[in-house]
């Protein structure tokens, strides 16, 4: 048998040994139920779907916490400028505080 034949072999019997493992098979990820995002312009709609975002990325693991809450305050103070009518204001803060977490 040349060399090339007896590492495929070898292969073939470490793909079939893993194949036959005892080992549980992995965990689907977890899916958290996503609420629909809130719809409409202007910046009460576009900071709450940014939470919503946040908030699902925080429940599946993809954002950590601490980050999550940090971002969560950003967002409050965008929506306290556009609750006090501060469109432009609301909306610069919302795409500050999206580029710094690194979300589109």
């Amino acid at each position: 048998m040349s060399p090339l034949h007896a590492g495929l072999a070898a292969a073939i019997l470490l793909l079939a040994g893993a194949c036959s493992s005892n080992a549980p098979p992995p965990a689907a990820p977890q899916s958290a139920a996503i609420a629909p995002l809130p719809q409409g312009g202007g910046c009460g709609p576009a900071i709450a779907r940014t939470q919503a975002v946040v908030d699902s990325d925080v429940a599946t693991g993809n954002l950590n916490k601490p980050v999550g809450d940090r971002f969560g305050a950003d967002l409050r103070r965008a929506a306290e400028a556009c609750t006090a009518g501060r469109e432009r204001d609301a909306l610069g803060l919302l795409a500050a505080a999206k580029a710094r977490y690194g979300y589109p």
